[in-house]
């Protein structure tokens, strides 16, 4: 592994165990047993997947959250550890279950889910190192809307601090549930970027489009508000006004993660100094080498590879 050149970055909120199998087309009858071509066992959540995402676009990447003291949060320990993430912060909640989906994908790269939420919904601000957060270049807020105890005046003051001496904070989510959804919008005045996906910016505005929902975003006090649309694209929302990007051309084999690989590229965007949409453009190309593979860790090897995808595809449209 490449030793980072960028961050300290931190990522803080929901760490899950993925289960993934694909290509799924039913679920059989009974005990019947159906062949797959592929499962995997993937770290992944708003802040996990980011984080080893960010990791592979060459950040030095902390992460902070908590997980159970089972067999599944050993496993989390192991694979964010062995991808180069420091997990020395991450709490581990005696007796409590690690949060995991079981994943199956469908052809289309489509994904239902079964999750369990478990210690991420203990999430504190004890579980946070403020020391971290105030020496680090970019922090990443993953999974607010689930993460209840951050919801803190304590922790909106810290980002405050960070803020104010230069870092870039950044926020995702994690459900598609309207009452979580709304409540997170405590955050958004400590945020300078808010990456939600399109249900996700509706339910939490009460708009009827992207762009109003967007629009409704800023007004709460972020810089930037980055809309994802699957494979549409995502629209990116700031004072100088709205841009619209194609989401790039490439075989989708499971869409988990994209909007993981979408905040790490775009985070590494801005920490080699580039404006919201070219950052954004960053995401983009992030999203879509996840999902040419199955997890939310496939795809991604590297930051040259992923920005040579974005310049293919350009060069394609000028050809």
């Amino acid at each position: 592994m490449s030793p980072p050149t960028h961050g300290p970055v931190v990522t803080i909120g929901v760490h899950i165990a993925d289960i993934l199998a694909r290509p799924i087309e039913y679920i059989p009858e009974g005990q019947d047993t159906v062949l797959v071509e592929q499962i995997r066992l993937t770290a992944a959540g708003s802040a996990a997947g980011t984080a080893v995402d960010l990791v592979k676009l060459g950040a030095q990447v902390s992460t902070y959250g908590a997980i159970g003291d089972d067999e599944l949060g050993d496993f989390l320990l192991a694979v964010l550890g062995r991808h180069g993430v420091d997990v020395s912060g991450l709490a581990r909640r005696p007796g409590e279950q690690t949060a995991a989906s079981i994943l199956p994908i469908r052809p289309d790269g489509g994904r239902p889910s079964f999750h369990v939420p478990g210690a991420n919904l203990g999430v504190a601000f004890a579980d946070v190192d403020a020391a971290a957060v105030e020496r680090a270049r970019a922090v990443h807020l993953g999974g607010m809307d689930v993460t209840f105890g951050l919801n803190d005046p304590d922790f909106f003051a810290l980002l405050d601090r960070a803020r104010a001496a230069g870092t870039v904070v950044t926020m995702d989510l994690l459900s598609n549930m309207p009452d979580l959804l709304v409540a997170a919008k405590a955050f958004l005045p400590h945020v300078d970027h808010v990456l939600p996906n399109l249900e996700q910016a509706l339910a939490m505005t009460g708009a009827q489009d992207a762009e109003e929902a967007a629009r409704r975003l800023l007004a709460e006090g972020p810089a930037g508000a980055l809309i994802t649309l699957g494979g549409d694209g995502s629209l990116v929302a700031t004072a100088d006004g709205v841009t619209r990007l194609p989401a790039l051309p490439v075989p989708v084999a499971d869409t988990t993660g994209c909007g993981d690989a979408y905040c790490a590229g775009f985070i590494v965007g801005i920490l080699h100094g580039n404006d919201v949409v070219t950052a954004a453009r960053w995401g983009t190309a992030a999203a879509a080498k996840v999902a040419t593979g199955l997890g939310s860790d496939a795809g991604i090897t590297d930051l040259d590879s992923t920005l040579a995808l974005l310049e293919e595809t350009a060069a394609q449209g000028r050809g």
